[in-house]
């Protein structure tokens, strides 16, 4: 049975909130076994858990917030633009990401792609 669209929404809400004020591991509950992380798209995917865990475990201890924009959901896949704003001291560095996520029946990640670049960065 695929994943319902509260399901997922409710992943993608959990998602964008725990990238920016939870730990590795809330991140990490969001993923099904075997999931694969490409962000930014382009570069080299990760496969393991282990290789995911190193991704987010740099971003964990980061003071941010975060705020969901817009969010598209069909079939077992969405797609969605967020906003991530990391404080360094007193400058603000923003991200605004769009995400595709594609999910299994119990609205676990499955694959994760992040579309940004370097360009994307906007520093306040």
């Amino acid at each position: 049975m695929a994943p319902s669209v509260e399901d997922i929404r409710k992943t993608v809400e959990r998602y964008v909130e725990v990238v920016a004020t939870g730990t590795v591991d809330d991140v990490l509950a969001l993923y099904a076994d075997g999931a694969i992380v490409e962000d930014p798209v382009g570069t080299d995917p990760r496969t393991t858990v282990e290789s995911i865990r190193e991704f987010y475990g740099v971003i964990e201890p980061l003071q941010q917030t975060s705020e969901l924009h817009t969010l598209r959901i069909a079939g077992n896949t969405a797609a969605f633009h967020f906003s991530l704003v990391t404080e360094l001291g007193e400058q603000k560095l923003e991200i605004a990401p769009i995400d595709v996520m594609t999910f299994d029946d119990d609205g676990k990640i499955t694959t994760m792609k992040a579309y940004w670049s370097q360009e994307d960065m906007v520093t306040r």
